[in-house]
């Protein structure tokens, strides 16, 4: 029988012993044995930081960006290998779509973020703050890649997604990554893996898998380390609280099993768009990967006058659902990943029978299509009902993680948040309503017990995710239950993997040590305009300081009557007895307008191929005829643009395509008084590279 290897130290290796048997989850054949017997925990987490850690620090985030996205474009090149292995866990086309394609999917926006950082190693976090009267003295803050490993700890049942969506923020961020998979899949793990080895595209030492027991693996972590789990509460419970976890405050991110739910709005009537919603999303909740997802749909809450009608569409939706093969074009949906797993299930679910009754499917029984029912792991989808959820403890405790949901009611809107907060937390809550009143209310009750909540209706349900798909962009975790822990997020999961750091000096020192241009450092002579430079020639800290310009009433008017601006401050015959102003005041696009002709270098083509944009743009006072005003204009930061990586040489663009990068310009708009700053802005351009140009 085939042995599983493992990917450690820059080699493939199988464990010793027999390990553990894991079998196709449809037929019940044996397929291979897993083991991580022999391995040395404690030299892989070694190699990690002093191989793979070393090299990816050294990386930009641009770079680590760019290298995500050529994995995710190789990755998509091995689908059809991807999905003939994902079948024999049990999954349909479906099931394996959401698996491998999000999982890839999560590279890709992981990538994305890139743009969102600096050309370095490590970025700025947050605004920067002056500590001093003289403007000496400053303090910003810093994030730097951990010196560690991040070790993720998948318990089932998404063996490439729960790996990609992890390591691709932490490669982001700079560290490397042990995967602990889900054992009873970790055949589809290592086939990705064994693709992204093979691609050479990952720094050495970047990546180890560990098919089986994660053994002592975390006996060797320490305070650099970052520790990730995604499974049973219990489980969870129990690493997070392993001694060297705790004597060394290990970060450790858990996102446990919760018991979620969804909520029909009191709005909602059989007929209704957002009714047939209800129900699609349940039946796609129960069914889909068999109920094996950490967000499936545990508890289902609607109002009490509407039970009967529910429970009857339900289970006429529920006998819709064709189960068996899932490689058979009718079936959808698959078997459990194995027959431990389906074993558990009935467990739990008898625990749920001692107060619910059964109003759909079988504990025992189940028709299947192109497949044995025995041999394979495969379950009847099953509703239960029961209609004291006050009194029962027992369904808001125990959860049967497979394709098992619970029907309860509720009386008012205020009770059905009392009782989704009855699950002490969890990943995620749906509520179903055509009425904004509805949605807010709930909302806003139940955001604190919830990590992620859909409203769901008619206007967004064609483009809707679902209830239970994270976001790569938007957080994956909650309270209590589920774990406390948030993964993915966008820039927040970055950060996770990231020391930060306050900094404090002279705004000219930190502007050196962040390559960002800080308020009041002494600027530098860029010895020609600064936008006759490309971008490789511009320095951070390049400073134009421009001739003066005296603004007139009749400018102030002309700009009014060109711009259709004609608020009374604008005007010159206001009486402005009781207003802020003592007489006609310039626009504040008039001042900005005024402030790019003073700073921009005219005449003459340049590398400055155009303006990108504005951020940050402030009036600090106003200004009146008479004021002369002149710009100290600041290279603040550069952010080049994204090499091409492309699936196809025909996908290539156009040869006269110019490479180029954004700047930004750091703008002060000053007068002759005291108080000499009347604006500010932050504006981008686009600038041309000169070695490619």
């Amino acid at each position: 029988m085939k042995k599983l290897e493992n990917y450690i130290q820059g080699k493939w290796v199988a464990g010793e012993g027999a390990g553990q048997t894991l079998y196709n989850a449809v037929t019940g054949a044996p397929l291979a044995q897993a083991s991580t017997q022999g391995i040395d925990m404690a030299a892989a987490i070694h190699y990690a930081r002093t191989v793979g850690n070393p090299a990816l620090r050294k990386m930009t985030f641009h770079q680590r960006g760019n290298m995500l996205k050529a994995l995710a474009l190789h990755l998509r090149t091995n689908l059809d290998g991807f999905y003939s292995i994902s079948y024999q866990t049990g999954a349909t086309k479906a099931d394996s779509w959401v698996d491998i394609e999000g999982g890839i999917g999560n590279l890709f926006a992981n990538a994305s973020l890139r743009r969102r950082f600096p050309d370095q190693p490590f970025c700025v976090d947050g605004e920067s703050h002056n500590l001093s009267k003289g403007n000496t003295f400053m303090g910003t803050h810093i994030l730097v890649p951990k010196e560690g490993v991040a070790i993720h700890i998948n318990a089932f049942n998404f063996p490439v997604w729960g790996m990609l969506e992890k390591i691709a923020v932490n490669l982001l961020a700079g560290m490397p990554a042990i995967v602990k998979s889900a054992t009873v899949t970790s055949y589809l793990t290592e086939a990705v893996v064994r693709e992204i080895i093979a691609s050479r595209m990952l720094p050495e030492g970047s990546l180890q898998l560990l098919c089986g027991s994660a053994g002592d693996l975390l006996d060797h972590v320490n305070y650099q380390d970052v520790v990730t789990f995604t499974g049973s509460a219990a489980t969870g419970l129990m690493l997070r609280s392993h001694p060297k976890i705790l004597k060394e405050n290990v970060p450790f991110n858990l996102e446990a099993d919760s018991l979620n739910c969804i909520v029909l709005g009191e709005d909602v009537n059989p007929g209704m768009p957002e009714w047939d919603l209800f129900i699609k999303e349940i039946r796609k909740e129960m069914t889909l990967k068999a109920g094996q997802r950490c967000t499936g749909v545990r508890r289902i809450f609607a109002p009490a006058d509407k039970l009967e009608d529910l429970a009857r569409f339900l289970s006429t939706a529920l006998s819709q659902t064709l189960i068996g093969n899932p490689l058979h074009e009718k079936v959808r949906m698959g078997s459990l990943a194995g027959q431990a797993q389906r074993e558990e299930v009935r467990h739990q679910t008898e625990i749920l029978l001692r107060d619910c009754k059964l109003i759909y499917g079988s504990l025992q029984e189940v028709e299947v299509v192109d497949a044995d029912a025995k041999k394979g792991a495969f379950l009847s989808p099953m509703l239960l009902l029961n209609e004291t959820p006050w009194e029962t403890k027992s369904v808001h405790e125990v959860e049967a993680f497979g394709p098992v949901s619970t029907l309860m009611p509720y009386q008012g809107m205020e009770e059905a948040i009392a009782l989704s907060k009855l699950g002490k937390g969890s990943l995620c809550s749906t509520i179903v309503t055509a009425d904004p009143n509805t949605a807010r209310s709930y909302v806003l009750g139940a955001a604190t017990h919830h990590g992620r909540i859909l409203v769901l209706n008619s206007e967004c349900a064609k483009e809707s995710t679902g209830h239970g798909s994270p976001l790569p962009l938007l957080v994956h975790g909650g309270p209590g239950r589920a774990g406390g822990g948030e993964e993915m997020g966008g820039l927040r999961g970055v950060k996770h993997y990231l020391q930060r750091t306050a900094l404090q000096g002279s705004p000219t020192l930190l502007t050196e040590i962040t390559q960002v241009y800080q308020p009041h450092a002494k600027g530098k002579d860029p010895g020609t305009h600064p936008f006759k430079k490309y971008f490789e020639e511009l320095q951070i800290g390049n400073q134009l300081l421009t001739e003066e310009r005296q603004i007139t009433s009749e400018d102030i008017t002309a700009f009014a009557d060109l711009s259709g601006d004609h608020f009374y401050a604008h005007l010159v015959d206001t009486d402005f007895n009781g207003t802020m102003f003592e007489q006609q005041v310039a626009h504040g696009y008039f001042v900005m307008s005024l402030a790019a002709g003073l700073f921009v270098d005219s005449y003459e083509k340049n590398p400055v191929l155009l303006n990108y944009g504005i951020d940050e743009l402030r009036f600090t006072k106003p200004v009146y005829p008479g004021a002369s005003v002149h710009i100290r204009f600041t290279c603040k930061e550069k952010l080049p643009s994204d090499p091409r990586i492309v699936e196809n040489p025909e996908d290539k663009k156009r040869g006269d395509d110019i490479p180029k990068g954004i700047v930004k310009w750091y703008v002060e708009m000053l007068d002759n008084t005291d108080e000499p700053i009347i604006g500010v802005a932050t504006i981008l351009t686009m600038v041309a590279k000169k070695n490619q140009h």
